[in-house]
C-alpha cells in the first residue's frame, strides 16, 4: 500500500481513483478477513424497492448494514438471518483513514459480490444522515468498468476500468454524482479463488 498523501490519484469528475493502491499481499489480506465476516453474515440477494431482484449478492460488516426490498432502501441493525453485522476488519478502516484523513471511522462496510454478467446501474449514495462525510470504495478480483455520471441524472457520463487494488474516494461536490458498475470481465483476476469481483464501500451513516 502507498502513502495517498504523496500519490497523486487520478481525477474524474471530482472523484479521486487511486490506481494500484493495494499491493498484492495486501489485498490477499483483506479477502482473508472478509473471510470471516462472510462466514457470519452470509452474502444475499437482495430485492428492489419494485420487487426486482439485484445481479450482485451482498453482506456488510459494522453497525449498520445496507439493505434493499420491497420496502426500499435503508439501513439494518442485523443481518436478514437476525444476526448482528460483524465488525469492520482492521484493514479496512486502515485504507478509510488513510486516503481521508479522517479520524471519525465508517459506520458501515457493504460488501459487494460482482460475478457473470452482474452490474449495479447508476445510483447516488443518500441513505446517509450526513452527505459531507466521503464515500470510500474498494475494488478485489475481477476488472469492473466504473461509470461516473453528474449529480443531476442524465446527460453525458464517462468510465473507467478499476482493477484489483484501486481505491475510489468521493467527496465534496462529488459525493452525490451517480455512479455505477456497467460490467465486469471475467478471469481478469485470480484473487478470488472462484473468481468475481467484490466492492467494499465504506461509508458514515448517521
Amino acid at each position: 500500500m502507498y502513502d495517498a498523501v504523496t500519490d497523486v490519484p487520478l481525477t474524474v469528475r471530482g472523484v479521486l481513483i487511486y490506481k494500484g493502491y493495494l499491493s498484492a499481499p495486501a489485498q490477499a489480506g483483506l479477502v482473508e478477513g472478509l473471510r470471516g465476516v462472510i462466514a457470519r453474515a452470509p452474502l444475499f440477494s437482495p430485492e428492489t424497492r419494485w420487487g426486482k431482484p439485484m445481479s450482485v449478492r451482498m453482506t456488510s460488516a459494522g453497525t449498520y448494514g445496507w439493505y434493499s426490498d420491497r420496502k426500499g432502501y435503508r439501513y439494518e441493525r442485523r443481518h436478514p438471518s437476525g444476526v448482528d453485522w460483524p465488525p469492520i476488519p482492521g484493514s479496512v478502516l486502515d485504507i478509510w483513514h488513510a486516503v481521508t484523513g479522517l479520524e471519525r471511522a465508517p459506520d458501515c462496510c457493504l460488501i459487494n459480490l460482482y460475478r457473470d454478467k452482474a452490474r449495479m446501474g447508476l445510483h447516488q449514495d443518500r441513505d446517509e444522515a450526513d452527505f459531507s462525510w466521503p464515500v470510500v470504495s474498494v475494488s478485489l478480483g475481477d476488472d469492473g468498468l466504473f461509470r461516473i455520471g453528474n449529480v443531476e441524472r442524465g446527460g453525458k457520463t464517462e468510465s473507467v476500468w478499476l482493477s484489483s487494488g484501486d481505491v475510489v474516494v468521493m467527496g465534496g461536490a462529488a459525493r452525490l454524482t451517480h455512479h455505477g458498475i456497467d460490467r465486469i470481465r471475467p478471469g481478469s483476476s485470480t484473487l478470488l479463488k472462484d473468481g468475481g469481483r467484490l466492492n467494499l464501500t465504506l461509508r458514515v451513516v448517521d
